[in-house]
């Protein structure tokens, strides 16, 4: 299921999201015609929410099916764009790793009661 281009076979799963957060940073001062990520940072938070939204979507849709390489690529996808919201918001995926890993040995109903009580 996963791409077999070498290079990305021999990154760990870490210095594959180090790469793309570069490749992000790189792309905030990318003229738009040059850069898929650097449109949708020229659209401005609208246009990325929105992109999430309809990759959402089609992850909800894949997940409904039995085609488990189409999943897999919806929710790169879906990943993909929402470490672009984050680094348009000048985070990295640092931030929900660290929320993660905060997560472990809680409750996942402790955990939800907490976000209810503080927000």
């Amino acid at each position: 299921m996963l791409a077999d281009n070498g290079w990305v076979r021999a990154m760990s799963t870490e210095d594959i999201l180090h790469q793309i957060t570069e490749i992000l940073d790189q792309r905030k001062g990318a003229p738009v015609g040059e850069s898929y990520v650097a449109g949708l940072y020229a659209g401005g938070l609208e246009k990325i929410l929105a992109k999430i939204s309809e990759e959402a979507g089609e992850t909800v849709e894949a997940g409904a099916g039995e085609d488990l390489e189409h999943l897999v690529h919806e929710v790169a996808d879906l990943w993909f764009h929402c470490m672009v919201l984050l680094a348009y918001k000048g985070l990295g995926h640092e931030a929900v790793l660290d929320e993660l890993a905060g997560r472990f040995g809680v409750s996942g109903l402790v955990e939800k009661a907490r976000r209810k009580s503080a927000g």
